[in-house]
């Protein structure tokens, strides 16, 4: 059984409590699915908020609360992203990896969870291998976790950071988010679906919000059963013809770390899905170019889209720290029994 603490603490903002009864905390964000349309207008609105506040200020907003980075894969923008996030809020954060830790000899998921709540980790940041590992750590710890990425199933902050960045290019000004907010808009995902909980995401999120989502990629990286992940959901094989269709292009790198058994010829996974500068200037002279990166330049996309105008890439990792600001200040609000 958790502790009970007795410190005094700060009162905080008071988030909506999740649309999903599967985290035994109303901190967590283990899926997309955790968040009504209400929550997510919270989350934007928070993110905006807390990105424009006097840093001074913001710091004193969590000072000295305790936060524990779980990460067993590596990650740059994720990791970085979220440690920017926590400190500047005024959290202490600790990073602990599988290669510095006792993971490395054999300790569980389980047992490193319940070391870190009983060190006072008062939230768990997490990146796992295994689908689901996010989940079996808040199961076991009940403390607010946040799902940095588990196998191949999700990465629902990636998704809200995208969604911010596609808001700020073709809904400027919204401030309620509806089932209608990206009525007419085409995003396309291009690349490793299979094996991308980033697409994943995605594919849960954008459609709740009337956007129509076009998969494309070889059946090698794309099963047709993909299709079936919801209502707004299609394949499109032929790449031009889903970059015609599309408002947003979202490239994905092949995971070489997961693809092991697969066949894959490289050549030709350029020539029919390499998204480079002629193609789009001839079907998406207009679209925004998105990756959640790390980019592998000169596979999924030559480094003159990588850079060019329109590219939202670097605008996705900014909007990533104050995203992460709003989903860390949630899971500590609504750890203190927070609600709308």
């Amino acid at each position: 059984m958790t502790p009970t603490t007795t410190k005094t603490r700060r009162p905080l903002a008071t988030p909506p409590i999740a649309a999903s009864p599967f985290p035994y905390n109303p901190g967590s964000l283990l899926s997309v699915y955790d968040l009504t349309l209400e929550a997510l207008s919270y989350l934007l609105a928070r993110a905006t908020a807390l990105e424009n506040q006097d840093p001074l200020t913001r710091a004193r907003i969590l000072a000295k609360r305790r936060i524990a980075l779980l990460f067993y894969e590596s990650s740059t923008r994720t990791r970085t992203s979220f440690e920017l996030a926590a400190k500047g809020l005024g959290a202490d954060t600790t990073l602990v990896s599988d290669k510095s830790s006792s993971i490395e000899k054999g300790e569980s998921l389980k047992d490193t969870g319940l070391t870190l709540r009983a060190l006072g980790a008062e939230a768990i940041i997490i990146r796992h291998p295994s689908s689901g590992a996010a989940w079996q750590l808040e199961a076991e710890t009940r403390l607010p976790v946040l799902n940095a990425g588990d196998g191949m199933h999700e990465h629902p902050t990636q998704a809200l950071l995208d969604l911010r960045t596609i808001l700020a290019h073709l809904r400027p000004g919204i401030e309620e988010i509806t089932a209608e907010t990206l009525s007419g808009v085409t995003v396309s995902i291009t690349g490793d679906i299979l094996h991308s909980r980033v697409a994943r995401s995605n594919m849960l999120l954008l459609p709740r919000l009337g956007a129509r989502v076009i998969l494309c990629g070889p059946p090698t990286l794309l099963p047709e059963v993909a299709a079936q992940a919801g209502p707004g959901i299609e394949i499109v094989r032929d790449f031009e013809a889903a970059l015609r269709q599309s408002q947003v292009v979202m490239m994905l790198r092949i995971q070489a770390e997961r693809v092991v058994g697969l066949q894959l010829d490289l050549d030709e996974y350029k020539a029919a899905y390499q998204l480079t500068g002629q193609r789009l200037a001839a079907f998406a002279p207009t679209a925004v170019i998105l990756h959640p990166g790390p980019i592998i330049r000169g596979l999924e996309l030559t480094a003159g889209v990588a850079d060019g105008p329109q590219s939202a890439i670097l605008e996705q990792v900014r909007n990533g720290v104050a995203i992460r600001m709003a989903v860390v200040e949630r899971a500590l609000a609504t750890d203190q029994g927070g609600r709308a």
